[in-house]
């Protein structure tokens, strides 16, 4: 109500009840895309309006670097986010989210580990130079800050600058695009509560399953039995497996002295699943929040809190990981010419599990699962130990181990100062700091086998406790002012500024062997010796790293009559981590565009096309990311007591020379240029933006070049390399609303594609493994062609006397039916890689390309009386994969690097009378240890990785406000989601097609299939 500022909200039938002063009280009625009405009460009791629709793109307002433009005015590419899109996802952080929902702007998750990152990503491959960062910057209420965990329910709107010409504000610290995070802040009115909570449980999207004991064993008796070895397991030890199954044998594991249990591998009869022992099928996590926002004409205020418990998959050690956040904002009006904004965000992670996953997981425990988790082995003794003298449980590292844990804290401030001297110009201050302590501890434990007595035996000697700590502080100040004016129908906007970063971490570290007691894992609890008493030096290091960037800058925006559109920008930004004469870069960008629907001659089409603007940029920037805080000093190693000599007793510290640095190491160069199309159609309800780009990153550092030998050292590294990305971006929308039934819809599709290729890199020979060459496309897979596997001896002996110099036998030996049959392409009469050279490649040739091709999201959203339905689906229209190593495979050359999974069974057999049944149309070769010759990369067993997923799935329902009302709530929503509920993939079914780069060869944490339950209240 005007002049009171009394605010209700309707329903979603659109009743409302407002009590007014008088009949002279004026009601305003808004809503988001439809234009305001001012009604006069008068005498009436019962007023009903129809709001008429907006062009509302013309007015919305898009978050840009340093400032907001109108997104009709936009002339770089620039892709938005809202809050509606997170909305009621039983998502573990805002990362997740936004998988899918823009164009360019690549999520990517290689692990579902409780506090595993997903890896952002803008318009694909950025950098192949060594030592160099391509992330986007993260910027949240324009300071840095991690993404992957503020709360994402304080979050309003996410911009996602990607081009050039968008990004160059930023100079150096945003060469591979910027996310802009603007979170929630009170707005004038009364006081609104909400309280919103989720109740969860998960399980996995894609685990796979241990194949039986019976079929576990006459597979690896037949890859013994391929390689001309005896059968490890006897026809008796398979026949006590198979009475095992069928409940004749009653006793897993047998005995063979009376005090110790016989060894599992040799002689157990098990029939484990180790993939179901140690993952829960369902695991719970729940989230609360709750927020209270409001405010006056002179000072608003928004104060949130959050918190997020979840439990992993682990049955066994078991693991987890919860979240605290507190935010509040103030924004206060000191007079007409000065406000204020001022920011807390406090935040605590933890996350615990077992010692077993605490330094490397995936060359431990994902590694060791599938290679010694042999169905036979059984998980518990008869007397309920988890394991038996001769052959520990595959588990029992993870439960008795030991544990690790770590907490993090993170502090933000953020304070802003706005003047506004004169109409139109308006001067910032910001001054930002973050604070963040990190703290781990770990603590090995030793581990024991028990005998049939129950007697400890033990199994692991080590034990030791570990503590880090690593503390940072970083501080962010800016400084600058805009300015803006028409002139009659020319439109001018200048931004002028000053911006400084700096960094430091402060890193510690300790460890010491000996634990005195398991209940107390702390360093003073430790012995500093070893199982056998010799003494073990501690382990102590800590080191300090910071960084300062510095930048000036300046942009100039131009508009006439929304018509033609033109913006430049202009940074001059130092980097400490450079030689002083290399320290500056001046890095420029220009864009323009054209709005042809502003065209006089256009208005006979204007009520059809609203929207019709062309645009262009090109920028240039330079890269300071780097993994190497200096790459450009020289640093002299140091060593603790690792001298080769004894000293006292004991072995001395060390330093060495170090080595040389090319004075002309300087900045990576990143130029862009982009054009883009706009249409808006249908007074908006169609939208649709189109961009193509091409971005090219040069002076990467590459592999030192070739230098005589009377060098005396190694050659120092240069930036000699180049790389060249293009691609396209294209969303479009339609969304409406149905008069006559109330129902409102929206359909969105986004789509997206990039391929990166290396102009120019140091490799003389042009050979293609393990390293780059010029007009290499990144991601290319090559390998032979296959033309089948051999049903019978007389099959392969033809092939292979086709080829008359030598046939197969230079990449393998002993071919016979069941194997893998290689083509000729070359004609030279054998099969094998050449030189190895992209001029002598022999019969390899391309077959694929691994890099994602082709992502996009489509997002239907729908709300009808009260309810409101949400369908998300996410994928890969193109993606290539070969998979390496016995997750794949099954059996391979090494014996304790092989296993048997679900899918392996599908291998070649061509013994009619064999117990698993004839099979010579198998998916598989024969298994044979000793040898990899069938696993060469082929086109046979090139995986399709393209994939389409149910991202998210929801349904909600908002009680009528005269129901809540009663209560004194002004709105109640109850909800159900669900989150990656159904996939669809030809890739082979051990494998998630989000986590293949994950793990020990595709064998990682498996990602979340969730179920969520909640409700949101507004007082």
């Amino acid at each position: 109500m005007e002049t009171y500022n009394i605010a209700v909200v309707t329903d979603r039938n659109g009743k409302y009840s407002v009590a007014v002063s008088g009949s002279d009280a004026v009601l305003v009625f808004s809503f988001v895309g439809y234009a305001t009405q001012e009604v006069t009460v008068g005498d009436r009791t019962d007023i009903s309006v129809t709001l008429a629709e907006t062009a509302t793109q013309i007015e919305e307002v898009v978050v840009v670097g340093f400032g907001t433009q109108k997104k009709v005015n936009l002339t770089g590419a620039v892709g938005t986010v809202s809050a509606k899109a997170l909305e009621s996802r039983p998502i573990q952080n805002a990362v997740q989210a936004l998988q899918g929902l823009s164009p360019g702007l690549n999520i990517s998750q290689a692990s579902g580990q409780l506090n595993a990152r997903p890896s952002i990503n803008v318009r694909g491959v950025t950098t192949i130079g060594d030592g160099s960062n391509g992330d986007p910057l993260i910027l949240i209420d324009g300071m840095e800050g991690d993404l992957n965990n503020i709360n994402p329910q304080d979050i309003e709107t996410i911009s996602i600058l990607k081009d050039a010409s968008s990004s160059s504000i930023y100079g150096s610290r945003a060469p591979f695009g910027v996310v802009l995070v603007t979170t929630k802040k009170g707005k004038q009115g009364k006081a609104v509560v909400n309280y919103n909570n989720s109740l969860r449980y998960t399980t996995q999207v894609i685990i796979p399953k241990m194949a039986d004991s019976y079929s576990f064993a006459l597979y690896y008796n037949d890859g013994r039995i391929n390689n001309r070895e005896q059968p490890y397991f006897t026809a008796e030890r398979i026949q006590r497996i198979l009475d095992y199954q069928r409940g004749i044998v009653k006793e897993p594991m047998p005995t063979y002295d009376g005090i110790h249990w016989a060894d599992g591998y040799n002689f157990g009869n098990d029939n484990v699943d180790y993939y179901k022992v140690m993952f829960n099928q369902w695991s719970p996590s729940h989230e609360h929040n709750a927020s209270i926002s409001g405010g006056t004409e002179t000072l608003n205020y928004y104060v949130s809190g959050n918190y997020l418990g979840k439990e992993g998959f682990l049955a066994i050690g078991g693991d987890d990981y919860d979240r605290y956040t507190l935010t509040g904002k103030i924004t206060g009006k000191i007079n007409q010419w000065l406000d204020v904004n001022y920011t807390s965000r406090f935040i605590k992670e933890g996350y615990e599990q077992p010692y077993y996953l605490h330094n490397n997981p995936y060359d431990g425990f994902y590694f060791n699962l599938a290679r010694i988790g042999w169905p036979v082995i059984s998980v518990y003794d008869a007397n309920g130990y988890m394991s038996a003298s001769s052959s520990p449980s595959p588990p029992l590292d993870m439960r008795d181990g030991g544990r690790s844990a770590t907490n993090t804290q993170q502090l933000y401030q953020q304070l802003q100062v706005v003047i506004s001297p004169l109409a139109g110009w308006k001067i910032f201050g910001d001054a930002n700091f973050r604070f963040t302590n990190t703290y781990g501890h770990a603590h090995r434990l030793q581990t024991f086998t028990h005998n049939i007595l129950g007697e400890p035996i033990i199994n692991n000697t080590a034990s030791s406790v570990e503590e880090s700590s690593d503390r940072g502080k970083y501080s962010n100040f800016n400084l600058w002012s805009e300015y803006e004016k028409m002139f009659g129908d020319h439109a001018l906007k200048a931004t002028v500024g000053f911006q400084s970063e700096s960094n430091r971490n402060d890193l510690f570290s300790s460890a010491r062997e000996g634990i005195i007691l398991s209940t107390h894992t702390t360093l003073d609890n430790t012995t500093g010796t070893s199982y056998d008493g010799a003494t073990v030096a501690p382990a102590v290091s800590g080191y300090a790293y910071d960084w300062a960037v510095a930048g000036f800058f300046g942009r100039l925006n131009y508009n006439y009559k929304e018509r033609y559109l033109l913006e430049a920008n202009l940074r001059y930004d130092g980097s400490s981590r450079f030689l002083r004469g290399e320290r500056w870069n001046v890095l420029p960008s220009v864009s323009a565009g054209w709005n042809i629907a502003n065209e006089t001659f256009w208005k006979p089409l204007a009520s059809l096309v609203n929207t019709l603007k062309f645009r262009g940029s090109y920028g240039s920037l330079g890269n300071q990311n780097t993994s190497g805080y200096y790459p450009m000093y020289l640093q002299m190693p140091l060593g603790t007591a690792n001298g080769e000599w004894l000293q006292n007793g004991t072995k001395p510290n060390t330093a060495a020379v170090p080595g040389m640095i090319s004075s002309s190491l300087t900045w990576e160069k990143i130029t862009g240029q982009n054009i883009g199309v706009d249409i808006g159609a249908f007074n908006n309800r169609l939208t649709s933006s189109f961009d193509l780009f091409r971005r090219r990153t040069s002076a990467m550092v590459g592999p030192a070049p070739q230098l005589p030998a009377t060098l005396g050292t190694a050659v120092p590294r240069t930036n000699n390399t180049e790389l060249e990305s293009t691609g396209f971006e294209w969303e479009i929308q339609w969304s409406d609303h149905i008069k006559t039934s109330g129902l409102n819809y929206s359909v969105r599709f986004v789509l997206s594609d990039s391929q990166a290729e290396v102009l120019s890199y140091p490799n003389e020979t042009g050979s293609l493994w393990g390293t780059y060459r010029a007009g290499q496309k990144i991601g290319e897979i090559w390998g032979f062609e296959t033309v089948g596997i051999a049903k019978t001896q007389e099959e392969m002996d033809d092939h292979l006397a086709s080829m008359p110099n030598g046939g197969q036998s230079i990449v393998g030996s002993d071919w016979a039916a069941g194997d893998i049959m290689y083509a000729d392409l070359n004609d030279d009469g054998k099969i094998d890689g050449g030189a190895g050279t992209i001029t002598d490649h022999g019969d390899f040739k391309i077959i694929g390309n691994s890099q994602a091709r082709f992502p996009f999201g489509l997002d239907i959203n729908a709300d009808w009386k009260g309810f409101d339905f949400r369908i998300f689906f996410q994928g890969v229209m193109k993606r290539d994969y070969f998979p390496y190593g016995f997750y794949f495979w099954g059996i391979t050359s090494a014996f304790w690097q092989s296993t048997m999974l679900e899918g392996h069974e599908d291998y070649f057999r061509d013994d009619p009378n064999h117990p698993l049944g004839l099979n010579t149309d198998a998916y598989y070769p024969r298994p044979m240890f000793g040898t990899d010759k069938n696993h060469n990369t082929q086109t046979r067993y090139l995986q399709n990785a393209s994939y389409i997923r149910l991202k998210n799935l929801q349904l909600g329902y908002t009680l009528p406000l005269s129901l809540t009302r009663k209560f004194a709530v002004q709105r109640l929503r109850v909800f159900v989601s669900g989150e990656n509920l159904w996939t669809a993939t030809r890739l082979f079914k051990m494998f998630d097609p989000e986590t293949i780069d994950g793990g020990w060869g595709g064998n990682s944490y498996p990602l979340s299939k969730t179920l969520s339950f909640g409700l949101s209240i507004n007082f």
